[in-house]
């Protein structure tokens, strides 16, 4: 899906003529141009198919050692990732950390990337966001188990409201091996991620 530039152009128009402005004037003729760049960026993932990058996995039997299974978790840290709240149109970013145990087919850690990045572009809200990224990897990789946590900061906390402006919030996804609090536990401490056991997960 693309995003109706034209549309928004004109919408910010009306936007910006409801909250008294003049659009015309030098500072914000551009603004709706700009605003359409933005949208269009910002929602890109709208009908985007994250499945799609996990579509091409790679084998981990067919190697120097053949007979050789991974028994640990693949561990992808520190992914950036910035999406838009859904409740109020204002940013939330931070970082996603995607730990899976795989059976013989991996994938190429930029696949998770773009997973992420996919689900992450179109409105959110970060308890749904981690939960899209455990389903996808869950049920289109060969995976014993999916660990995601978020650990974001929120435009709709830090700028409005009590103005939080140090708050972040972190939540967890797991599915298979990981729904278990004690098997999740070496995950989090490596994450570095100040949560223990009681994150909610399903």
């Amino acid at each position: 899906m693309t995003v109706d530039k034209q549309r928004v152009e004109r919408l910010t128009r009306e936007l910006l003529e409801a909250i008294g402005e003049d659009p015309d004037r030098p500072g914000l003729k551009q603004t709706p141009s700009r605003m359409a760049e933005l949208y269009s960026e910002f929602f890109s993932g709208v009908g985007e198919d994250p499945d799609e990058p996990l579509a091409r996995t790679i084998s981990v039997s067919r190697g120097p050692a053949p007979d050789t299974l991974p028994s640990g978790a693949v561990l992808l840290r520190d992914i950036r990732f910035r999406s838009v709240c859904e409740h109020h149109l204002l940013p939330f970013a931070g970082h996603a950390h995607i730990a899976y145990l795989p059976g013989e087919q991996v994938v190429g850690l930029g696949a998770l990337v773009r997973v992420v990045e996919i689900l992450a572009a179109r409105p959110q809200v970060q308890e749904r966001l981690g939960e899209q990224i455990a389903d996808t990897i869950a049920e289109h990789l060969d995976t014993r188990g999916v660990l995601v946590v978020l650990d974001a900061s929120h435009g709709c906390v830090t700028m409005r409201g009590g103005r939080q402006t140090e708050a972040s919030t972190l939540t967890i996804a797991a599915r298979g091996e990981y729904t278990d609090a004690v098997s999740r536990g070496e995950l989090i401490t490596l994450i570095g991620a100040s949560v223990s056991g009681s994150g909610t997960v399903r």
